[in-house]
């Protein structure tokens, strides 16, 4: 180890362990100093439990590194500015990030790069945010497949690169700026308690131990809302609390549950890996075909979706569901998606960048392509022809409607044959269970069938 020093610049990587960039740094250099911006070009865009959720572990960070003797140095403003100025100031010889993919990331570390060179600094990044690093997993022809079940298996096949180990080192304790304030609690799923209930990553790892415990029923139970039958990661590994690594060596193959789980993670490389090569899927869709889809304005239409108001009780469970927590359940997230583009015909990129506002899980890549695939324009996406109906997507996975009774409570004294469409239930039932449509609950926003009509129509349209 040479006697120098270093930055290590956190973003979206926010532990010491499995972290490539700080192991690297305190593996070379004799002293270091841990590095966050507020960002605030991104903290301005972000919910406010979103924003509570960051500085929930930023401060466990913080903590984590004071019992190591250092600190987590705090600045605020714009990292194309900050981040040359404090390392010019710690006079360090190079700062090590953790690369990311989304076309913001890449402008602002390539800018920062160069600001940093001109005092003779070197970036030096790591991928440590993903499994395998972009340009890794490739087809037999040397390209990125577009689609996924050969991208997963050339990365089952690709080796691991070898991550660096960390050293003994000097941190620094300079603590710079308060976090700023926020007005939400730390968001946390539900009945996470005990260690699960903590931050960061010591949090996330006691996480990581719940989901591998009930991982061999993961492919049973994944699609049933009220239960928790998914991980509960994908907020963790978006504020890189927890390396998408430490998931998939805990959670293993030693089951089909555990390797259905193990395989979102490649979902997940997947999306980073397609967005970073092609960073115009944030706007376009990878289907130029789909660029004149005829959508529609639909403000009101909108606006109900948002609130969960739009008389179909699968749909509006989860849009409520999504406002009050930060989080929604994965297949419930398909079925809202497609309601709003499918039978609402409203522009995937508005969901998709409601969603990104309000998400805590809301990782660029995944969000841009989920929705893609929803909307039939992205890589390996669902057909176009295909429409989630609500009703029988809530009859299959909440046959009981017990999610629907803790999202939509005004319709909880309706039978599980009526709660999934109360529109076809007669009015001395209605009447029994207080429910009133069009008062206490709304009538539905759009006939399923014209609906279905209608976007089919619209995207033959465009594909003829």
């Amino acid at each position: 180890m040479t006697s120098t020093s270093a930055l290590v610049w956190f973003r979206r990587d926010l532990r010491l362990d499995d972290n490539p960039a700080w192991a690297r740094a305190t593996s070379t250099h004799s002293r270091v100093t841990a590095l966050f911006i507020v960002d605030l070009d991104l903290a301005d865009r972000a919910s406010e439990p979103r924003r509570a959720r960051l500085f929930g572990d930023l401060a466990a960070l913080d903590e984590r590194l004071a019992s190591f003797g250092g600190r987590l140095l705090i600045r605020t403003g714009d990292p194309r500015l900050l981040v040359a100025a404090e390392a010019s100031r710690l006079n360090v010889e190079a700062v090590y990030i953790n690369r990311d993919v989304t076309p913001y990331s890449v402008t602002r570390d390539a800018a920062v790069e160069t600001a940093l060179a001109e005092k003779g600094i070197e970036l030096r990044g790591e991928w440590g945010t993903v499994v395998h690093a972009p340009g890794l997993v490739r087809t037999n022809a040397g390209t990125l497949s577009q689609v996924f079940t050969p991208f997963f298996r050339a990365w089952e096949r690709t080796e691991w690169e070898e991550w660096p180990t960390g050293g003994d080192t000097e941190f620094s304790n300079e603590i710079g700026e308060p976090l700023p304030t926020t007005n939400s609690a730390y968001p946390l799923l539900d009945d996470l308690v005990g260690d699960c209930s903590l931050p960061g990553e010591l949090g996330a790892l006691a996480r990581l131990e719940a989901a591998a415990a009930r991982a061999d029923s993961y492919s049973e139970e994944r699609n049933l809302p009220a239960i928790m039958g998914t991980s509960q990661l994908s907020i963790d590994l978006r504020f890189g609390t927890l390396s998408p690594r430490t998931a998939a060596e805990v959670i293993g193959h030693t089951s089909p549950g555990r390797s259905a789980l193990v395989r979102q993670l490649s979902w997940r490389d997947w999306y980073a890996h397609l967005l970073y090569e092609r960073p115009e899927l944030l706007r376009d869709p990878m289907k130029p075909q789909y660029a004149s889809m005829p959508w529609i304005d639909d403000s009101e239409g909108f606006a109900a979706w948002v609130r969960g108001q739009t008389g179909y009780p699968f749909v509006d469970a989860g849009m409520r569901q999504l406002r009050e927590t930060g989080w929604m359940h994965n297949r419930v997230r398909m079925v809202t998606a497609s309601f709003l583009v499918k039978n609402l015909l409203v522009d995937w990129r508005r969901g998709e960048r409601y969603f990104r506002h309000v998400l805590l899980d809301a990782d660029v890549s995944q969000n841009v392509g989920n929705w893609q695939w929803v909307a039939g324009t992205g890589p390996d996406a669902s057909p176009y022809n295909r429409v989630f109906n609500p009703v029988l997507q809530g009859r299959r996975f909440d046959s009981e409607g017990a999610y629907i009774r803790r999202w939509v409570p005004e319709l909880a004294g309706l039978s599980a044959r009526a709660l999934h469409e109360p529109w076809n239930v007669g009015p001395l039932e209605l009447a029994s269970a207080g429910v009133v449509l069009g008062d206490t609950y709304p009538a539905p926003i759009v006939d399923l069938a014209m609906s279905r009509e209608r976007v089919l129509s619209a995207y033959q349209s465009v594909r003829e």
